[in-house]
């Protein structure tokens, strides 16, 4: 047992009102990389079983084969276990080519969760991530976005070093939502396995892109980056992202 009298396999865990993706429940990414901190330079796979709640304690469960669950009472919210799996590659932009398609953000039109900590464009400087990835080129079919992100004092701890894993990967979230057509037809994450081979430094230039991969059904596949300025790629993600049904509350 540990000095709290919780199983030394076990910790208690809430996500702050802050770190929403939808109004009422949790960024995916951001959930995603709560639960597979410890596993730096691994590639971890996350799947959402249900919208993570906000303001509500949960228990992170470690089970056979080090798989992780993330549980709320009676149910599992999300699951993370280590993959071999090889991941998709997003591809890179150059800077000035990701500052112009920041312009191009499809959201800055219609959003359907602007609030969103990750991508929302009603949050402000420091309070979300505001990684607002547009389209590379204005072809009505381009596949790829991008947009430079520079990460604020404000997520880590004293306001330097390395960004915290679960802000990485809530920034790797919602750019390879944005490479689909998410305003027309809103989607939520489903499963996100991602690859960090080092962590953004706080201050620092960065690049994060987004690529569509392909769709089937109500699943939308997408990779999405983050490199440096010298375009060196630092993350690497891949997702399955399930379109809602019109009924749905999330």
């Amino acid at each position: 047992m540990s000095d709290s009298g919780i199983p030394a396999r076990e910790r208690e865990l809430t996500v702050a009102g802050r770190f929403n993706g939808p109004p009422a429940s949790a960024n995916g990414g951001y959930v995603a990389g709560l639960l597979a901190e410890p596993e730096m330079e691994e590639t971890v796979e996350v799947t959402l079983r249900l919208p993570p709640p906000l303001d509500t304690p949960m228990r992170v469960v470690v089970g056979e084969g080090g798989v992780r669950s993330l549980v709320r009472g009676a149910e599992t919210v999300a699951e993370a276990v280590r993959v071999t799996t090889p991941l998709e590659p997003a591809g890179g932009v150059v800077p000035v080519v990701a500052r112009e398609a920041r312009g191009r953000f499809r959201g800055a039109l219609a959003h359907p969760f602007p609030t969103c900590f990750a991508c929302g464009t009603e949050r402000a400087p420091g309070d979300g991530l505001r990684v607002h990835a547009g389209p590379v080129s204005d072809a009505p079919d381009e596949r790829v976005v991008a947009c430079d992100w520079t990460p604020d004092a404000s997520l880590a701890p004293g306001g330097a070093g390395p960004v915290p894993m679960e802000m990485v990967w809530a920034a790797l979230d919602c750019p390879g939502g944005w490479s689909s057509d998410i305003t027309g037809r809103p989607m939520v994450l489903g499963r996100m396995t991602a690859w960090v081979r080092r962590r953004p430094i706080i201050g620092r230039p960065y690049v994060v892109t987004g690529r569509l991969l392909g769709e089937e059904g109500r699943k939308v596949l997408t990779a999405s980056a983050i490199h440096d300025e010298e375009g060196r790629e630092v993350a690497r993600a891949n997702a399955i992202w399930i379109r809602l049904r019109e009924e749905t509350v999330v």
